[in-house]
């Protein structure tokens, strides 16, 4: 019962246990290459002695058992090379595996990104602004160009010479025969004539036009 409900190992835990193996049986093989080196030099041994004997057959027997374990030495070999690389292609698979894992993550991110924002409805935003911006624009240099218009007057320099001609002429200062023939300014205040009140006027006529942009 105890097998039904053993849970499933992760690919981390199955990537161990595999190293685990192929590293035991990386050991089998070292230890079988060890027993047939010795094997190897005894049978070299063996060649040599039964060489100086003479005996051919008995020296011919012993070579083709040397032979044989020299080939089984080089499968050996070949099958260590071998686990070491399913080794190495485990851990690429599972940096591979990794990676992918990484991506999805990071694609079903952008998904919930792309449902949270409108393309369209940023664009329309954007539109909006740009063309308020504009009109923003349109409006400032329009107030300016009225203001200019209605603050800089023909005849501005004319009625300032006035002004200051009543200044020095309120505390008793003779001016010169110039600015006695200036255009005298309306009485009042200083600084306040007819033409200050049709300014205001037009004015507010010219703001109130802009409003109804």
């Amino acid at each position: 019962m105890a097998g039904f409900f053993s849970k499933k190992p992760t690919v981390e835990q199955q990537i161990r246990q595999n190293d685990r193996v192929l590293r035991r049986q990386q050991r089998d093989l070292e230890r079988d290459r060890g027993s047939l080196e010795k094997e190897e030099k005894k049978l070299e041994m063996e060649i040599k002695k039964a060489a100086k004997q003479g005996n051919k057959q008995a020296a011919t027997i012993l070579a083709k058992q040397l032979v044989n374990l020299r080939k089984q030495k080089t499968k050996s070999f070949a099958a260590g090379s071998k686990m070491q690389a399913i080794g190495h292609q485990q851990k690429v698979m599972h940096s591979n595996m990794k990676m992918a894992k990484a991506m999805g993550s990071t694609t079903k991110t952008m998904v919930e990104m792309n449902k949270v924002m409108d393309p369209q409805k940023t664009l329309q935003v954007m539109q909006e602004f740009e063309k308020e911006s504009t009109k923003m624009g349109m409006s400032e240099e329009m107030i300016n160009d009225t203001l200019d218009d209605i603050l800089t007057e023909s005849g501005d320099e004319e009625e300032q010479d006035a002004i200051v001609s009543q200044v020095l002429d309120e505390i008793g200062i003779e001016i010169t025969d110039k600015m006695v023939h200036a255009p005298s300014a309306s009485k009042g205040k200083i600084g306040e004539s007819s033409r200050a009140r049709v300014t205001d006027s037009a004015l507010e006529e010219q703001l109130a036009a802009l409003k109804d942009l």
